[in-house]
């Protein structure tokens, strides 16, 4: 059988060939002879029409203009005789915007993943769902791969320092993925790879094929993952990159931490540097929706300069303060932060350093000019084009921001989303670096006397490591997340003034694992680190005032200006409910006191003890019935501990006593 055909992005007049023996592509053509892959794997890229392997992202952004190089290309194929636009892609100033023409196909389905192997794992069985094993799907998956004209994107696993070699392989007519992957992942060739690894064999293996969700999966999105113990096959059959480019890859890093004994954090971090030059390392982790890219943008001010705290929902009263000088931040992780067992350092706090070499940015929350002036720089006037997700893109014309695609309701997408490689962010840390403070984020709804709800989380909570662990092992997902498209049940769940889980450190939606083996995983994490501190922050609502993501600024600027300073025993106050740990018994930043009000719910006139009690039951009672399931013989003993605390409503010094808090 011939080798494949390596073009240029151009297919145009200029393409090379391998009977071109000065073309650069031959030694691509010759890497891609001397990978160690499945000889049904092998047989794709040896059948296909052609294959692409660029040699430059310059290539790549090229291709994904389609073959005319635009300014506008539909990405269709052929589904039972006719054409099916499963994207539409446009030449914009700053890059390319592409949008879909379905809402459901412009934010990721909680329900897309399934199982295709028997390895362990509590993640639904593509067998259970679609009636049959994965095996013969995976046969025709290949094989229509191998009919079409492909790109081969060679890319690291978690990053381009610690990753683990690995392939995309796309139709080129979506060579917009396979863009958006290599930004995310970091773009290589597979000359630097061989360089770096020898004839290697992919760890991982991402495949693309869009038209079987319309003929195998009735129109859903559909991620299968096939797993063996050295190769981790991720099949996509959808475009929108979120549950395959992004969380697939996290799906991978998961997979081979849970062999390897270490986790993949669903997290970002920031280095924060106060007006005095004191350094604090923070670690932001939450549900999809809790603020973990916000936990590295500036805090929003209004235009006299002052900040809005939070506006109470019944009075209209606003309330603000003064900070004249607000401290520095330098992004270290946005949304998977990598904590691999080779760069901890036995210091007592944990080591993170980035797992992606580009942030899959969300920006629902800019609608006009001027909202965050350092992001709003690096869309509008980047170094290099971007790719934009869900944005209204005109022909020529300057993507912006903030002019977020329109859903058929006619109202604007809640999942806008903008690819941005980390090189580009200003100030950003590329060395890891040593958590001194891990906040967990939670989407409050607003709580009123008259309407309570599980909305009462002070502003800032310490809790100790024990219970740090029970809320990631939770990882309530609440108040109008805008990330995912909801299941009917989760739907009827929320609106009803309930919880979703999103379980197990908030990973859980993209691991192939067991619960159990996650939460064990964690446990030991943040039992191996004591001298981290552990902290809950609230977004949306504190009681009854709107904040949005304020409190989390603030408390992240609260945080930094304290830096490794001691919290006295006597500067705390235990919360009403124990799962909020302590509470503050004042809050200072920059001079001023924050409202008392605002740490404690419960004193708020238009809450007050009943209402709050009320919301802490709710709370309370989701966590129990969450929690029994991991009441296995796998589970860690000293988890199991945990959990029974929990259970029978124990108080927050039962919790200290199993794991006491450092400092």
């Amino acid at each position: 059988m011939t080798a494949p055909t390596l073009t240029d992005a151009t297919h145009g007049p200029d393409a090379r060939t391998d009977d071109d023996a000065s073309s650069p592509g031959r030694s691509d053509a010759a890497a891609l002879a001397t990978l160690d892959l499945p000889d049904d794997v092998r047989t794709v890229l040896t059948s296909a029409r052609s294959v692409v392997v660029p040699r430059s992202r310059d290539e790549l952004y090229r291709l994904a203009l389609g073959p005319d190089g635009g300014p506008r290309f539909s990405v269709a194929y052929d589904v039972a005789g006719e054409p099916v636009v499963e994207a539409e892609v446009v030449r914009c100033r700053n890059g390319v915007s592409v949008n879909y023409p379905e809402d459901y196909m412009r934010r990721r389905d909680p329900d897309c993943m399934r199982i295709g192997d028997d390895l362990p794992s509590d993640k639904p069985r593509f067998a259970d769902r679609h009636g049959g094993p994965f095996a013969p799907v995976r046969t025709e998956t290949l094989a229509w791969l191998a009919e079409q004209d492909l790109v081969v994107v060679p890319f690291r696993a978690g990053g381009p320092r610690f990753g683990y070699p690995s392939l995309g392989v796309v139709p080129v007519n979506a060579a917009f993925f396979a863009l958006a992957l290599a930004d995310l992942q970091g773009f290589t060739t597979l000359d630097d790879l061989v360089a770096q690894h020898g004839a290697f064999a992919p760890r991982s293996v991402l495949y693309v094929a869009p038209p079987f969700r319309h003929t195998h999966f009735a129109g859903r999105q559909v991620v299968v993952h096939d797993r063996t113990e050295t190769l981790h096959e991720v099949f996509a059959y959808n475009l929108y990159p979120g549950p395959s480019a992004k969380k697939g890859v996290f799906s991978v890093l998961l997979d081979i931490g849970e062999q390897e004994g270490w986790l993949t954090a669903h997290a970002s971090s920031v280095r924060v540097t106060t007006p005095y030059e004191n350094e604090t390392i923070v670690m932001h982790e939450g549900a999809s929706g809790g603020g973990k890219s916000e936990m590295c943008q500036e805090i929003r001010r209004q235009e006299d300069g002052r900040i809005l705290l939070g506006t109470n929902v019944v009075t209209g009263e606003p309330y603000v303060i003064t900070l004249s000088e607000t401290s520095r931040l330098e992004p270290v992780t946005d949304d998977m932060t990598l904590c691999h067992a080779s760069l901890q350092t036995g210091s007592g706090k944990l080591v993170v350093t980035d797992a992606e070499d580009g942030w899959f940015v969300r920006v629902d929350n800019l609608t006009e000019y001027g909202e965050d002036c350092h992001l709003e720089r690096v869309f509008i006037h980047p170094a290099e084009p971007l790719v934009f997700f869900n944005l209204d893109g005109v022909p020529d014309a300057t993507c912006l921001p903030w002019e977020h695609t329109l859903d058929s309701t006619g109202t604007p997408c809640p999942n806008p989303r903008v690819v941005v490689p980390r090189r580009l962010i200003r100030g950003v840390v590329d060395e890891p670096e040593e958590v001194d403070v891990r906040t967990f984020g939670v989407r409050m709804p607003a709580c009123t006397r008259t309407s309570p709800t599980y909305g009462v989380m002070g502003m800032m909570h310490l809790v100790p490591p024990a219970l740090a662990w029970l809320w990631r092992l939770i990882a309530p997902r609440g108040d109008k997340n805008p990330s995912i498209g909801e299941s009917a049940d989760a739907v009827q769940r929320l609106a009803h003034g309930g919880m979703v889980s999103e379980g197990v450190g908030s990973f859980w939606p993209f691991s192939t694992g067991t619960r159990v083996g996650g939460a064990n995983l964690l446990l030991r994490q943040i039992v191996d680190a004591p001298r981290t501190r552990y902290v809950l922050t609230p977004n949306q609502h504190i009681g009854a005032y709107k904040v949005g993501f304020a409190a989390e600024w603030l408390t992240r600027e609260y945080l930094a200006r304290r830096g490794g300073g001691r919290i006295r025993p006597d500067q705390l106050v235990a919360s009403r409910c124990p799962l909020f740990g302590y509470t503050l018994r004042e809050m200072k930043i920059d001079g001023q006191l924050i409202r008392p009000t605002f740490l404690r719910t419960d004193q708020q006139s238009q809450v007050g003890v009943e209402a709050y009690d009320v919301g802490a039951r709710i709370l309370t009672d989701f966590f129990q019935a969450e929690l029994a399931q991991y009441l296995t013989d796998d589970l860690d003993p000293l988890g199991r501990a945990i959990i029974e605390v929990c259970l029978r409503d124990g108080g927050i010094e039962e919790y200290e006593a199993l794991t006491p808090m450092v400092g």
